[in-house]
């Protein structure tokens, strides 16, 4: 019901933006065409330049995922996740701090995406094509290569899925886990009860009570997940992550589909921060480089002129030297990595860059 409330919805608001751009058709200022090109997700029309008025931009984040995006002690949400938030608002408003950070569920994301609760969702999403079709959202550049894991208390005498024929496992809703879970299974020739919850500090009571045997997410969730197991019951060396992948799990911003200009922005910062570490440029040595850059490569990404040259024109409908204010920000790509994903041991892996022997490739600013 809910789902066809926004689809309603969207057609209620696309004929009143019509209805709009015919009433300003014949004014001699141009607005009809610039209407018309907002229908087409122009930058006139675009998420961008409400984000821009606002002065303020609104992540779709997690605050229960340790490392991703959790709630500290003191009452701020921190993680990898919001780090590209951060970025985002620093390559559209030049201020990282002027976010607003919306805490939404596994199950309620993408309607409050599409309902406009917020501009971008940054909260450890898997692109799909179901979701990036029937959902209408449209994610940018992967900035996290995960795949499903297991977790399983350490004297459970599991050596690895395979061993679990018959176990209760508990999920998250509205997620890609509970159909892979029970496609691995199969395919191993054994049975499993998925018992699915919608937050994680549910899954964790019913786990400590016994009602599961298992606890399946992203393994990205699951180390911090162990990381943070309560000291009482053991602490994180009461828990194992069994070395079995189970799937592919493509984590990237999402923005709803169909505004491109919002899109380009949301694509190209993370793209930026993917290159920025190629390019050994850090939120320490970026002032450096901006006055003096080592190579062209350096130049057009940090929107500077090289060697006399002319600076590149980069068309995103942000300043062209945007990539300066994300890396002083929030560092490149490494470095976020490091701050929040390498303290929980959790390796690279295919998130190394392709120099390295990973799969982070990203796209030249030219």
């Amino acid at each position: 019901m809910r789902r066809t409330v926004s689809m309603r919805l969207g057609l209620m608001v696309a004929a009143l933006a019509l209805v709009a751009a015919a009433c300003t058709g014949d004014d001699d200022d141009g607005n009809g065409d610039e209407a018309a090109q907002g229908q087409q997700g122009g930058q006139a029309g675009s998420l961008l330049n409400q984000v821009r008025d606002r002065g303020t931009l609104r992540c779709g984040v997690n605050d229960a995922a340790p490392g991703l995006g959790f709630l500290t002690p003191e009452g701020d949400i921190e993680g990898f996740d919001i780090d590209f938030c951060r970025a985002i608002a620093a390559a559209v408003l030049g201020d990282p701090d002027a976010v607003e950070l919306v805490v939404t569920t596994t199950e309620e994301r993408f309607n409050a995406l599409r309902a406009g609760e917020f501009d971008v969702l940054t909260r450890n999403t898997t692109w799909t094509s179901s979701r990036d079709g029937a959902e209408g959202i449209a994610f940018a550049h992967v900035n996290l290569y995960d795949g499903q894991g297991m977790m399983v208390r350490s004297d459970s005498g599991f050596g690895g899925v395979e061993d679990m024929d018959g176990t209760t496992v508990c999920v998250l809703a509205g997620t890609t886990t509970e159909l892979n879970l029970a496609d691995y299974f199969q395919s191993l020739g054994i049975g499993n009860t998925p018992l699915t919850f919608e937050e994680n500090t549910q899954i964790q009571e019913a786990f400590i009570a016994g009602q599961c045997q298992g606890w399946s997410s992203d393994r990205s969730q699951l180390v911090g997940l162990r990381s943070a197991f309560p000291e009482q019951q053991g602490g994180p060396d009461a828990l194992e992550i069994l070395p079995d992948v189970m799937s592919k799990e493509p984590l990237a911003p999402a923005v709803v589909d169909g505004d491109s200009a919002w899109l380009d922005v949301v694509n190209w910062v993370v793209n930026g921060l993917i290159l920025a570490e190629e390019l050994e440029v850090t939120g320490q040595n970026v002032s450096d480089q901006a006055s003096s850059p080592d190579d062209p490569q350096i130049a057009a990404m940090l929107g500077v002129p090289f060697e006399g040259g002319e600076a590149p024109d980069h068309g995103l409908g942000v300043d062209n030297d945007f990539m300066q204010d994300v890396l002083t920000a929030v560092g490149n790509y490494g470095e976020i990595y490091d701050r929040h994903l390498t303290p929980l041991e959790l390796d690279r892996g295919l998130n190394e860059l392709w120099t390295n022997g990973g799969i982070q490739y990203a796209t030249p600013f030219r």
